[in-house]
């Protein structure tokens, strides 16, 4: 257990020296200079409470509660904190705030038992093992070719950003030097605190972009590119400061130590970088890399760290450029699977907690210097601000795009943490000061998000399109697709899919591929989104995409290459699954889509059934399926993939029809199909016993032009099963004579007839099921039962039934939800329909948009239809 002893002998006084340095963080010079501490090293670990001893007493304990209890503190805290959108790093400074002398140091106990002064020196050197690694994962997830294609717009953005409030910051300083530097080594105070005012964390300003939905915007790469440069002149800096600041040292020793330091950067660039692709040249193709390589590459990052402390620069330093050297890729992706949850969820919390166990509110006893340092503060962040404008101003950026910027690069994080923990240890910075820039920090990097929010507020434009679902076009006018996938395997099923649609040059698809990628905070995933969703056409910074994104792309760009009638656009989204729906509907509604295609969140294994990927894909298809401004389908492969489904020359589609708007768009979109000439479509609809054809003739208005095909019914007053009646009908006389299209009636009474006659089909001559996501009447006794053991509510009844175990495991299904669009009709409240007026298309879109009715909810709004024919059709099956 450590004591207090006083100095015996020379030896001892150099120990106290060394062990206060490190001590320094909970009392203040004068105390500790007479202390020493001392470690028996018999007492890491206890024998147990039995013989009467207090685990807290050894280190080893005494450090894994410390851990546990930083851990769960930020945990709790980032809960609490995410209703207001504030980035994880907020939490993480609270965290050791509270922790520290300032809330919870104040009692006595927990201040001597759970952090206790002996036990800093281990948390500390912990805490900067993890800080260490940390810097090289930084490192590792920046590209330097961004660098390189940021442009000048960004370049003089980060520049503006950095010049401005480092002049201005440190010309405020210099003028109340006296106040606000007392007792501490001026020069070496304002070099500091200019680096700490200038300086723009880019892994937080990666996560504020992220949140607020600005990251694929071109905002949010200017200053995601701004940042970048920053953060590299940020680190020249820091190491420039710290060579220039000791306080004791002459011009000649600092001048070695900036030499070293190029010496060092050099070493890491032309001979370290080579070494590395050499390294990943030896790996075979398709195999990664050795647990060997990869244990060797860490240890570097320790030997960097050592190089560069020896040199006289901070460790960090070291570790930071080591990470820069190393090529991004299979080599980057590899090391940073293996550190980050681990480095960023326990190790870099310890650093955080160090931070706030030296800032001790309670020794913030000087109002003017308090006053001062913020007064300092803000007029630096506010000469960021006004540079940022200036810049946009040139470029003729909008005013608000200008003020959101310059708070975007007022985002403080990590490297101004360790700024100022550099400038307490060489005591260039007091205790109050430290406390206060750490205090201001958090406060303006908690404005960043609720301001950029409320100036970029997002007005989205009410688009008056009238395209939304596909039973509103033509069947043989272009369609607008928007495909969304997860993984390499869902590609093959929707290219699959697009071959069925019938693409043509008299009928063209246009498709919006859009890669979803989670959101997991890492800087080099976002960038690669930022610069895919940039220039989807210009496709020369493809190298810095992630390997899968890489793989999707090329895969729709060489179905594009390979058909004809089809034009793919290929984008990327970066997003939480909480919020993911948001950027599909956005991006659908931005390019006038009517059918956004998704994938089933499980996929097929080898024995034929399925299994989950994802849970979270599963809560993004029920929110889309909810917020969509267009129809849905949902894609559930079971052999759709398959190469030999793919060349087949015939392709046999069944379209399940009970009725509603949803049956009514998976028939239109059948429709398309079967213009395919190598595509058979059987027409399966199923009716309850009371059903009463009717005629319907005169109530339907063709219009006489060239667009005769286009649909456009007059639907007031008429029920469901009178337009599915209509849309039948319309669809019988425009195929009359096509072999590829039979049609079959099924009279049910209950749910066991559906399934019974769904069985009886054969599924072996059968590749897709058709269906919709709402079947008939809500409550009817055709479905009704099976409502009740829906596994996945968002396929529906018949498609949650076509996809479980007890049926075929070879036929994929396509669950269609159509987008009920109100033309001129009356609100879906209303019990009756009023009059056709005109309206403003805005105004219409505003009292229209996503009304669609909740499952569960009687009825559907009624929508056009198309006319029918004036016989009904026969029971049984009819060719055409």
């Amino acid at each position: 257990m450590a004591s207090t002893v006083a100095p015996l002998n020379a030896d001892v006084e150099d120990l106290r020296t060394n062990v206060t340095a490190q001590l320094r963080n909970a009392t203040g010079p004068s105390k500790v200079a007479n202390l020493v501490v001392c470690y028996s090293p018999m007492m890491i670990a206890t024998n147990g409470i039995w013989q009467g001893v207090n685990p807290l007493e050894f280190s080893l304990p005494l450090f894994i509660l410390q851990v546990a209890v930083i851990v769960i503190t930020t945990r709790v805290l980032v809960l609490l904190l995410r209703p207001f959108r504030q980035p994880r790093v907020i939490a993480e400074i609270l965290a050791g705030i509270v922790l520290g002398p300032s809330v919870m140091g104040q009692m006595e106990l927990w201040a001597n038992m759970v952090f206790p002064q002996r036990s800093l020196l281990t948390l500390e050197t912990v805490a900067h093992l993890g800080l260490l690694y940390f810097l090289f994962l930084v490192g590792l997830e920046m590209d330097l070719e961004v660098i390189k294609r940021s442009g000048k717009k960004a370049l003089f953005v980060a520049l503006a950003g950095m010049a401005l409030p480092f002049c201005i910051g440190t010309a405020t300083s210099f003028i109340f030097r006296h106040q606000v530097s007392r007792n501490v080594h001026q020069t070496s105070f304002l070099l500091f605190l200019g680096v700490a005012l200038s300086v723009t964390a880019f892994p937080v300003l990666a996560r504020i972009l992220a949140e607020i939905k600005l990251l694929n915007t071109e905002l949010g790469r200017i200053a995601m590119s701004a940042a970048i440069v920053n953060d590299m002149c940020a680190w020249i800096l820091l190491a420039l400061a710290i060579a220039i600041t000791e306080v004791n040292s002459t011009v000649l020793s600092s001048l070695w130590v900036l030499l070293g330091g190029v010496v060092f950067v050099l070493f890491c660039f032309y001979v370290v970088r080579p070494g590395m692709w050499w390294l990943i040249g030896r790996v075979p193709e398709g195999e990664s890399i050795s647990d060997m390589d990869v244990s060797l590459i860490l240890t570097g990052v320790m030997a960097a760290g050592v190089c560069t402390d020896a040199l006289g620069i901070h460790s960090v330093f070291g570790a930071f450029v080591y990470g820069l050297v190393i090529p991004s890729g299979p080599l980057g992706v590899a090391l940073i699977e293996k550190l980050e949850d681990f480095v960023t969820g326990l190790l870099l919390p310890l650093f955080f907690a160090i931070s706030g166990l030296r800032t001790d509110v309670t020794k913030v006893h000087d109002p003017v210097t308090v006053g001062l340092l913020v007064l300092v503060f803000v007029m630096a962040s506010f000469a960021k601000i006004m540079g940022t404008i200036i810049i946009a101003a040139l470029y003729t950026m909008p005013f608000r795009e200008g003020v959101s910027l310059g708070f975007l690069m007022n985002t403080r994080g990590l490297v101004e943490m360790i700024v100022l923990n550099i400038g307490r240890d060489k005591q260039v910075l007091g205790d109050e000061s430290f406390a206060v820039m750490v205090l201001v920090s958090v406060a303006m990097t908690a404005l960043v998000t609720p301001v950029v929010t409320g100036l970029q507020k997002p007005a989205r434009r009410l688009v008056g399109y009238k395209r939304r679902n596909l039973q509103r076009i033509r069947h043989d006018s272009e369609l607008r697709m928007l495909t969304c996938v997860h993984t390499t395997r869902n590609v093959p099923s929707v290219l699959s899919l697009f071959d069925l649609s019938n693409p043509s040059k008299r009928s063209p698809i246009f498709i919006y591929a859009l890669h979803l990628v989670e959101f997991t905070g890492r800087a080099s995933n976002m960038l690669a989104a930022a610069a895919a969703s940039a220039s989807s056409s210009s496709r020369s910074g493809s190298s810095a995409l992630p390997p899968m994104t890489e793989h999707i792309f090329n895969a729709f760009e060489n179905y594009e290459m390979h058909t004809g009638g089809v034009s793919i656009q290929t984008l990327t989204a970066v997003s939480p699954y909480q919020s993911m729906h948001d950027d599909v509907s956005v991006l659908a509604e931005d390019k006038h889509v009517s059918l956004i295609v998704v994938p089933f969140h499980k996929q097929q294994t080898v024995d034929g059934g399925l299994e989950p990927i994802n849970p979270s894909i599963r809560g993004f298809n029920e929110s889309l399926l909810s917020t969509s401004p267009c129809s849905v389908a949902i894609l559930v492969d079971r052999g759709l993939s398959a190469a030999a489904a793919r060349m087949a020359d015939e392709h046999s589609l069944v379209l399940f029809f009970f009725g509603g708007p949803d049956d009514r768009e998976g028939l239109a979109y059948a429709w398309r199909m079967v213009e395919n000439p190598g595509v058979t479509l059987a027409i399966l609809r199923f009716l309850p016993p009371d059903y009463r054809g009717q005629s319907f003739s005169g109530s339907s208005s063709y219009s006489s032009d060239a667009d005769s095909r286009a649909i456009n019914i007059r639907a007031e007053g008429k029920t469901e099963r009178e337009m599915d009646d209509e849309y039948l009908g319309e669809f019988r006389a425009r195929n009359q004579g096509n072999g590829a299209i039979t049609y079959a009636e099924r009279t049910v009474t209950n749910s066991e007839e559906t399934v019974a006659a769904i069985r009886s089909l054969d599924s072996s001559m059968h590749e897709m099921y058709i269906v919709g996501r709402r079947p008939g009447e809500s409550g009817s006794p055709m479905t009704s039962a099976l409502e009740d053991w829906m596994e996945s509510p968002e396929l529906g009844p018949i498609g949650d039934m076509l996809v479980s175990s007890d049926f075929s495991m070879t036929v994929s299904v396509l669950v269609v939800q159509q987008y009920v669009v109100a033309d001129g009709t009356a609100p879906m409240a209303a019990p009756a329909p009023a009059p056709a007026i005109n309206v403003d298309p805005v105004r219409q879109y505003l009292s229209n948009a996503n009304q669609r009715p909740p499952p569960g909810l009687e009825g559907y709004q009624s929508i056009p239809a198309s006319s029918a024919a004036d016989s009904r059709w026969s029971s049984g099956t009819v060719g055409f």
